[in-house]
């Protein structure tokens, strides 16, 4: 692309680093963002600046929030010894969707994949043991990605928990082996919790 512009061209260039956004795309934002008024688009530079510069990250499930504590991890209507554990906060945006989950999250930030260097040190998994061991847990429920990435960790953890007398079950596999958690549509996923069973008929040992 041949712009006449530089600044033209290096916000092009800034958007296209988006996930998902080439260079035609980016193009059309720049040029969307010059056709409105100047106020709409400095209060879209300052919300997003902000977002990134004062958004935390729940101390209790790490999920993100605009406190230490997270809106669901604070809500009393919630079920606080029922936790799902998931890799990312996209997943949780993704269950939250289906309105059939009233318990908490535990987001591990990630999965183990010795492939890719991920250890279990690297994932919030510690806290996650000492959170279950602190609280009065009643069921761990694990809503990740089934693959064998996913198997392996739930599995780790389902070890370490081992000692404890706790429920552990896995969301039903109406989500295809392989399949990515936050692109599964919102009735297979509200199914899959529903109709979830024990951890160990289905994650191989």
């Amino acid at each position: 692309m041949q712009f006449s512009s530089s600044l033209l061209e290096n916000a092009v260039n800034e958007f296209s680093k988006l996930p998902g956004i080439g260079k035609k795309t980016a193009l059309r934002l720049a040029l969307h963002l010059l056709k409105q008024d100047t106020k709409e688009v400095t209060h879209f530079s300052e919300v997003i600046a902000k977002m990134r510069s004062e958004i935390k990250f729940c101390q209790r499930c790490f999920n993100v929030a605009d406190g230490d504590i997270c809106s669901i991890c604070s809500n009393s209507m919630r079920k606080h010894d029922v936790i799902c554990v998931v890799e990312s906060i996209r997943d949780v945006i993704a269950i939250e969707s289906t309105q059939q989950f009233n318990g908490t999250y535990h987001v591990l930030n990630g999965i183990i994949s010795p492939l890719d260097g991920v250890g279990p040190d690297q994932l919030n998994i510690e806290s996650l043991i000492q959170r279950v061991q602190k609280e009065k847990t009643e069921e761990l429920i694990f809503a990740l990605n089934p693959n064998i990435q996913g198997d392996t960790t739930i599995y780790y953890i389902q070890k370490k928990l081992q000692p404890l007398l706790i429920r552990i079950t896995t969301i039903a596999r109406g989500i295809a082996f392989g399949g990515e958690l936050e692109y599964a549509d919102e009735m297979t996923l509200a199914r899959s919790l529903q109709n979830r069973l024990p951890v160990e008929k289905y994650v191989s040992h």
